[in-house]
């Protein structure tokens, strides 16, 4: 009978320790939960950084057209206005080495298969002068002298896809590094006042993001100045 009592006893002990152990591990792991809930109330928020920078390197290709049914001719031609292209470059100051002259590229109307009626001259030949140079004022300033080759005789072909003229900015590294903080300041302003709206205050950053930075012309009529942006996303922590 005292076996029984003792052994009764000992369960029920064992059965009370068994539910305080379980109720604390329940405490326990609830606060952790509220925690781990607390940890990740985060706001995430994108900060802007754009600069207006004047491009640094222009590639102006200046091209034009001949046609003649005496080929030697053409090609006579061709060398000459090249010639007279290439010396008036010079004039505006830009050197040998930023001036390279493209082999020119000629058309056998006859051998394509029009009918003598259908064409005056059975050879065409366009030739191509590009300026490499990083002084583009230079060539902003000579393009508005084009006048004077038409004088010469020599048609200068519009800015089409072959002969657009390209204005390119090459000193990202040089800006970067400002733009990058700017970014970041003007995220973590966005993410202050989040947490002020809601009654929060604002903890650390759980995680960062540097987007790609991308350069454009500002506009269609002004591709030598380019607009660089650039956006970051940052995760912030939120705190009571």
């Amino acid at each position: 009978m005292n076996n029984n009592k003792d052994s009764a006893g000992s369960a029920f002990v064992l059965g009370a320790l068994l539910c305080v152990g379980l109720a604390l591990l329940g405490y326990f792991v609830s606060g952790g939960i509220v925690r781990i809930r607390a940890l990740d109330r985060t706001v995430e928020v994108k900060g802007l950084s754009e600069r207006e920078v004047p491009a640094d390197i222009a590639i102006w290709p200046i091209r034009f057209n001949e046609a003649d049914n005496d080929l030697n001719l053409l090609f006579l031609t061709l060398e000459r206005k090249n010639a007279a292209i290439e010396a008036f470059l010079k004039k505006r100051g830009f050197k040998e080495d930023e001036i390279s002259v493209s082999a020119p590229a000629i058309q056998d109307r006859q051998a394509q298969g029009y009918s003598d009626t259908q064409i005056k001259f059975r050879y065409s030949g366009a030739s191509t002068l590009t300026v490499y140079t990083r002084n583009v004022d230079s060539v902003r300033n000579a393009m508005k002298d084009l006048v004077e080759l038409g004088k010469q005789g020599i048609a200068i072909a519009g800015q089409d896809y072959e002969a657009k003229t390209e204005y390119l900015f090459t000193r990202l590294n040089d800006i970067k590094p400002d733009m990058v903080e700017e970014a970041t300041k003007n995220a973590r302003l966005v993410a202050e006042k989040f947490a002020r709206d809601s009654q929060s205050g604002l903890g650390k950053i759980k995680r960062a993001v540097q987007g790609q930075f991308s350069i454009n012309d500002r506009d269609s009529n002004t591709p030598h100045i380019k607009k660089v942006r650039v956006v970051s996303t940052l995760e912030y922590y939120l705190a009571d």
